[in-house]
């Protein structure tokens, strides 16, 4: 594995459109690996393939499932993370409006209303299907990771900005 760069705001491959993968072999595995790396590197809960200059529709999430919303993860947990391979948004319910940032826009956290529940489908790296069912921070994950698959960042989306560091309480609009 090897830490990848994280493309910055200002790099235009952040606004294009990426293509499906096509060729489910070792080098979109490596890719895959890198991403894991650089996303825990960097302290981060998903990374898409613009973000690493690979414009392919994949992403990794940061897997938090097996804690609870208020549950301290232990400092020896080993990360879990699940990948993403030609994703697509089957249904989504609810609505959230909390900060988001993201890596590719370091000290901008805007705004964002996201579904709180969403159910996707994808490829993993061998490209097998499958489907999955998350909530709250997984399935914002999901959603922001996706934008980010078609060009769409936290800029075109947030209402506003809270620059530099969340607020102490997050809160609903």
């Amino acid at each position: 594995m090897a830490l990848r760069e994280i493309v910055q705001d200002g790099d235009p491959i952040l606004k294009k459109v990426c293509r499906p993968v096509t060729n489910f072999d070792e080098k979109l595995g490596q890719l895959l690996d890198d991403m894991k790396e650089t996303l825990w590197h960097a302290n981060g809960l998903g990374l898409a393939g613009p973000q690493v200059g690979v414009m392919r529709r994949v992403f990794i999430c940061l897997d938090d499932r097996e804690f609870g919303e208020d549950e301290e993860i232990p400092a020896d947990w080993e990360p879990k993370f699940i990948e993403f391979v030609n994703p697509e948004i089957l249904e989504q319910s609810g609505e959230v409006t909390l900060y988001e940032g993201c890596l590719s826009f370091p000290g901008r956290n805007g705004a964002i209303t996201r579904p709180q529940k969403v159910k996707a489908r994808a490829q993993d790296r061998h490209g097998n299907v499958f489907t999955i069912e998350a909530e709250d921070m997984l399935a914002r994950c999901i959603c922001h990771e996706s934008n980010h698959l078609d060009g769409v960042t936290i800029l075109d989306l947030a209402t506003r900005f809270y620059e530099d560091e969340y607020p102490e309480e997050q809160e609903e609009y």
